[in-house]
């Protein structure tokens, strides 16, 4: 059986806002072509173009600027700045439709939108959620590094089993319409994670925010990382990833 096929599209470093409309982009039109199968399928309708009219998944990385982001469930006072100290940081603030709680989006920290189609794969956003961790946990298991989970947190961490060590490394948070998904995972690399001190991590109050350069001591090649992450990628949804066009 053909593995699912997955354009992959690196976006290097670009706002957030910009980001996350291009996911809507991409969300909405798969949604559309979904609607247009299902209507033709409720109107036993054979169209010529059906067989070619199929949804397009996709696997974006990218760093986004200064910016903190705030799910649908989370709790504005788990920011600990206000608009005046925000604007005077160069820190950008957005209220997201994804879930999970506030979280920073920096430099040096590799963000993942997968836009897929679970359709293709299973229909079950617990196992996807798994799956963005296991993503995660294998690329740091190829720094040295043992990554976990802890039940009834979504995310990657650090010492995961060991009380009052906890350091988390990779937050998730998603969006899913008529089983299409979008937002997804942010890894901290290299990322300055002063930053973190400003908010209240993933609305976590007692946990810590770490980095593989902090675990390591020493900053790693961030390029080389993004390559260990598509890798993991391709083997945990066990897809083909294909080179898609610049933004």
């Amino acid at each position: 059986m053909d593995k699912p096929k997955v354009i992959f599209k690196d976006l290097g470093i670009i706002e957030y806002k910009a980001a996350w409309d291009y996911q809507e982009a991409l969300l909405q039109k798969n949604v559309h072509i979904k609607s247009t199968l299902r209507n033709q399928q409720s109107a036993d309708q054979i169209s010529p173009t059906e067989d070619t009219l199929t949804t397009t998944n996709y696997f974006l990385l990218c760093e986004h600027p200064s910016v903190y982001t705030l799910g649908k469930s989370g709790k504005k006072e788990n920011i600990l700045m206000n608009e005046e100290e925000l604007a005077a940081n160069d820190i950008a603030f957005f209220n997201t439709n994804r879930g999970g709680d506030i979280t920073f989006h920096g430099l040096q920290q590799i963000v993942g939108y997968p836009i897929l189609d679970l359709e293709n794969y299973d229909t079950d956003i617990g196992k996807y959620l798994r799956n963005l961790e296991e993503v995660i946990i294998l690329t740091m298991a190829e720094y040295g590094i043992k990554g976990g989970r802890i039940k009834g947190e979504t995310g990657v961490w650090i010492e995961d089993d060991v009380l009052g060590r906890e350091r988390k490394i990779c937050a998730i948070g998603v969006r899913c319409s008529r089983w299409i998904t979008m937002h997804g995972f942010a890894m901290n690399v290299n990322t300055d994670l002063r930053y973190f001190n400003n908010i209240i991590p993933c609305g976590i109050a007692d946990k810590q925010v770490t980095s593989i350069e902090k675990e390591l001591g020493f900053k790693v090649d961030y390029e080389a990382a993004k390559e260990k992450i598509k890798n993991n990628f391709e083997k945990v949804f066990n897809s083909q990833l294909l080179i898609g066009p610049s933004l």
